[in-house]
Formats: structure tokens, sequence, C-alpha cells
């Protein structure tokens, strides 16, 4: 299988996944966990976005990314754009939120991390599986 192609599906798997676990955490949890975990899921699911677009960006630019954008939408938020486009649309509320708060930035930032931690080993793993062998016919 082409790299490219393992990386679109391996990102493509990691976004359901984190969409599930975004989901399960706001089911089961609550309080201040239940509020930052999701903002942090939030934040690697738009890293796996990136990938799956560009699957040859490196951890550190594809983590600049997701928080570029999280941090650009928690800041929209300052704006009456947001609260209104929430009012009117379920997928608003879920994509953009509605009011701004500034511990919501960090854990974006550790979102980014997270992933791109996670990316990094994965990658580094890729790197060390021995090439198969194969005989001239």
């Amino acid at each position: 299988m082409p790299p490219a192609l393992r990386t679109r599906l391996l990102a493509a798997l990691a976004a359901a996944l984190t969409v599930a676990a975004g989901l399960t955490v706001r089911a089961v949890t609550g309080g201040w966990f239940g509020k930052y975990a999701g903002d942090a899921l939030y934040t690697v699911l738009v890293y796996a976005l990136i990938v799956l677009v560009w699957p040859r960006i490196t951890p550190a630019r594809a983590a600049l990314g997701a928080l570029a954008f999280s941090w650009a939408v928690e800041l929209a938020q300052l704006t009456p754009v947001p609260a209104a486009l929430s009012e009117v649309s379920v997928v608003a509320r879920l994509v953009l939120g509605s009011t701004f708060g500034a511990a919501d930035l960090v854990a974006y930032a550790a979102g980014a991390a997270l992933a791109a931690s996670a990316h990094a080993l994965l990658g580094r793993r890729r790197e060390h599986r021995p090439e198969p062998v194969t005989t001239p016919p």
C-alpha cells in the first residue's frame, strides 16, 4: 500500500475514533474534565483532518495548523457571530461554540501536542520497521 494512502487511512480512523471519544467523554463525564477533554479532542480531530488532506505533512506543521484553526475559532467567539449561528444550527454549535474561554486555548494546545506526539511516534515506528527481504527471480 502506498505510504500516502496508508497515512490517509490511519488519519480517517483517527478522526472517527476521536469523534467517538469526544461523544463518549461528553456522555459520561462532566465538569472541567469533560469540557477541557472535549476541547483537546476538538483539536485532535482538526489535526487528523489536516493529515487526511495532506498526508506528507510533518507533525509540527499539522499541530500548528490544528492549533491555529482551533484558536481562530475560539477567538471568533469574542464576536457575536458564532453565538448567533449556534442558536440556529446544532452543527454550528458543535464546530464554532458560542462563548470565549481563555482556558480553552490551553486545552487546544494540549490536544495539538498530543496529536503531534502520537503522529511522530507512529512515524518513528514506521522508520524502524525492517524492509521485507525479496529474492530476485
